[in-house]
């Protein structure tokens, strides 16, 4: 009785797996990026879905943005810093009500991992400002990347081609 019982007391103390232990790597709050600025100067910036996407990691409803629509030529830029994200000739339809590119500017988007959900998805940040971005995910166009780069359109700014 005593080995089942030490080995039940060992069991529990070595197999919990709480959030606490789990490195987590969205927390884009401790980086130093090249734009930093106060909560205060964000949410003046900022209008209030723009600020709960970019700042608190938060998702806009599917299908609300007008960028998922938008099949113009240019330049889709960080709304916090206006850093270049993705370009108009590698956006497509992907059906999900966000807008969806098959590869980012190199170097502009950052990647960590995040567990809000329970599991482990790459979430995508802006690599100046740290603005939560999106997340991308491995069912994309085959014939390009197979990447699908879902991007909240409340964190993006068109700038057209001129």
């Amino acid at each position: 009785m005593k080995n089942f019982l030490a080995l039940v007391a060992f069991t529990v103390l070595f197999s919990c797996n709480s959030t606490a232990q789990k490195k987590s790597e969205s927390k884009t709050e401790k980086k130093n990026f090249k734009v930093t600025k106060t909560d205060a100067e964000w949410k003046k910036q900022l209008t209030d879905l723009e600020y709960y996407v970019l700042r608190k990691a938060g998702t806009e409803r599917a299908f609300t943005s007008p960028l998922n629509k938008n099949y113009k030529e240019g330049t889709y830029v960080c709304k916090g810093c206006d850093t270049p994200l993705f370009k108009s000739q590698h956006k497509f339809d992907s059906g999900t009500g966000w807008p969806s590119f098959d590869r980012e500017i190199k170097g502009n988007v950052e990647f960590s991992t995040d567990y809000n959900l329970g599991y482990a998805r790459t979430e995508e940040h802006c690599a100046t400002c740290g603005g939560h971005l999106g997340h991308v995910f491995n069912d994309g166009p085959r014939d390009t990347t197979g990447k699908r780069h879902c991007i909240n359109g409340a964190a993006l700014k068109f700038i057209p081609k001129e």
